[in-house]
């Protein structure tokens, strides 16, 4: 609560705690996305946004398009696409992957936090960055037993029937995905350690208030 809000009595507290903005914000736009780290940590902040954007688009409106056209084959035409299925199933994998340092970046990972929340800010700053990093180097294990994953089925030879492309290709974008949401947990890391605030991830302080004031 700011200092103007204890000087007046005459509002409920309730009723300001239910006017807090909260710390994650659903109108998000990453076109203009400028990081807060220093250097070449930003560049790679930047750019991993970028990445983020460019594959949960491109899978987002490729299965849009693709849904669509096979509604229309099936209904209209009286032939639905043969490949369609198989075409959504290669596009959920890349959607679910990158959604996933892209929930990262955001904040948006389910937490518990009941414990992380009683402790006092120093306390929680310390622990924040604790959790980023273990949560980063379980992103880096997943990255390596993924890629192992990815090389056994490549080594297999096996094609999707209708598509009849190597297995491989579409489940590529697991070890990628886990890469990203490491290298963000990461980023996160060190954002709490070279900033004074509590950061759940590079673009998202831990709490703040409608004035942009960080509650504490």
């Amino acid at each position: 609560m700011s200092q103007d809000d204890k000087r007046r009595p005459d509002i409920d507290p309730d009723i300001l705690a239910s006017a807090r903005t909260p710390a994650v914000d659903d109108d998000i736009d990453d076109s203009a996305y400028v990081s807060g780290l220093p250097g070449i940590l930003g560049i790679i902040d930047v750019g991993v946004a970028r990445i983020e954007s460019v594959l949960l688009a491109v899978g987002v409106l490729a299965m849009a398009v693709n849904t669509m056209a096979n509604v229309f084959g099936r209904f209209v035409v009286g032939q639905s696409l043969f490949f369609s299925e198989e075409v959504n199933r290669a596009l959920i994998i890349l959607i679910t992957f990158a959604g996933i340092s892209y929930a990262a970046r955001h904040g948006r990972h389910i937490r518990m936090s009941a414990l992380f929340d009683a402790i006092a800010p120093p306390m929680r700053k310390v622990l924040m960055i604790v959790i980023a990093l273990v949560t980063a180097a379980a992103m880096f294990l997943l990255t390596w037993y993924s890629f192992d994953y990815v090389i056994a089925q490549a080594g297999r030879g096996r094609l999707l029937p209708a598509l009849q492309v190597p297995v491989w290709w579409i489940i590529v974008w697991a070890p990628l995905g886990f890469f990203l949401t490491g290298l963000q947990y990461l980023l996160t890391a060190i954002k709490n350690i070279l900033d004074k605030d509590i950061w759940l991830s590079t673009s998202t302080l831990e709490g703040y208030d409608n004035t942009g004031e960080e509650e504490v």
